[in-house]
């Protein structure tokens, strides 16, 4: 006879699923409100996320300065002029010839792909769907859009990295403060708190900072390199616009995965177009040999440990990041994931039940049955 349903715990179970619903509605809600606000404060948390990653990629150098005897203020001014002179000569040396390419380089782009798209409607391939050739149309379209936008944020400098120059001072005066009293933070905050968020919020923030600090250093390092050794092979092979493509390897370094693969396709679509099909095999090898000596050589060497995220949740955060906020999304997406993670596994340790305590083990075995008691 089949087993019948029980009413009781029946309803008990909608009762707890009614419960979970209601939770996660108003947990969605909060969210939805956060994101809401952080929008209609984004003229100042703007500026404060650039601070904050510029104080990752200078703070090792400060730090240095303090432990020899410098004084907070002092180091702090010295790193923030140095990074201003940095700045305006990047501007001066790379920006400006960059942007002023980076009509060649979108122009570039389109006719590699078009150019394989008359290659796949010829021999053998044979291909003439309209579809696929509305597909190369969209794909002009967007790389078109995508690299004129992307170089000229990295030519000026204005416009996406700092967002005008109200952006950029705010940024940089950020930075110098946090480079001077970035330590007395967390105490101070200790102090603010109430209860248990006096101990939880300092340690994910300190948790957070090592996180975002580990993934923005080693990311422009290995971007570094990418942009060194790939822009060498392609200037012995003769391939123009050698330092747009080389300052474009570089920041789409800050996209994992996705941002190689982009960098690799418009660096083999300029060879294409310009020096044939045989250059463009070989760029397109040297890309290959430099990322599979990048992800097994350089990246286990300068990042000491991962920011714990598998690729296919790197993919979906830069997916989501691109669709909702464009080019800032992209490269924002996965610090702003890893530090989800850092606060995740926090939340997990406090709620995990503690390990049981091994009884320690005796050297002595039980005496047997029938063996005599020492007396």
């Amino acid at each position: 006879m089949p087993a019948t349903l029980s009413s009781t715990k029946s309803a008990a179970a909608l009762r707890r699923s009614a419960r979970v619903s209601a939770e996660l509605l108003v947990v969605l809600v909060m969210a939805a409100v956060a994101l809401w606000l952080l929008g209609r404060m984004w003229s100042v948390v703007w500026p404060l996320i650039v601070a904050l990653l510029l104080t990752t990629l200078t703070w090792p150098f400060t730090r240095f300065l303090r432990r020899h005897g410098w004084h907070p203020a002092l180091a702090a001014s010295t790193v923030t002029v140095l990074f201003l002179l940095a700045a305006a000569g990047t501007v001066a040396l790379i920006a400006v010839p960059v942007s002023s390419q980076s009509g060649e380089l979108a122009d570039g782009v389109v006719d590699g792909i078009q150019k394989l798209r008359e290659w796949a409607a010829g021999p053998p391939l044979n291909i003439g769907d309209e579809q696929i050739a509305g597909a190369f149309d969209t794909a002009i379209d967007r790389v078109q859009n995508s690299v004129g936008n992307v170089v000229s944020a990295v030519g000026t400098g204005v416009s996406t990295v700092f967002n005008g120059v109200v952006t950029a001072v705010l940024a940089v005066f950020l930075m110098f403060f946090f480079l001077k009293d970035g330590p007395r933070f967390l105490p101070w905050l200790t102090r603010q708190l109430p209860g248990r968020l006096a101990t939880d919020i300092p340690v994910v923030a300190t948790r957070g900072w090592e996180t975002l600090g580990a993934f923005v250093r080693s990311q422009a390092f290995v971007g570094l390199l990418d942009a060194v050794f790939i822009g060498i092979g392609l200037w012995i092979l003769g391939v123009p616009l050698v330092l747009p493509l080389a300052v474009l390897t570089f920041v789409s370094a800050f996209v994992p995965i996705v941002g190689a693969l982009f960098a690799g396709l418009v660096a083999v679509l300029i060879a294409l177009v310009s020096n044939g099909p045989r250059d463009a095999l070989i760029v397109l090898a040297i890309i290959v040999a430099v990322q599979q000596l990048e992800g097994n050589v350089f990246q286990p060497m300068i990042q000491s440990r991962g920011l714990g995220l598998h690729a296919a949740v790197i993919l979906l955060a830069v997916t989501l990041g691109g669709s909702l906020a464009g080019i800032v999304g992209s490269l924002l997406a996965v610090p702003i994931a890893a530090l989800i993670a850092v606060v995740w596994n926090y939340l997990r340790e406090q709620l995990s039940d503690p390990e049981p305590e091994q009884e320690p083990e005796q050297d002595d075995a039980p005496p047997s049955i029938g063996a005599p008691v020492p007396s």
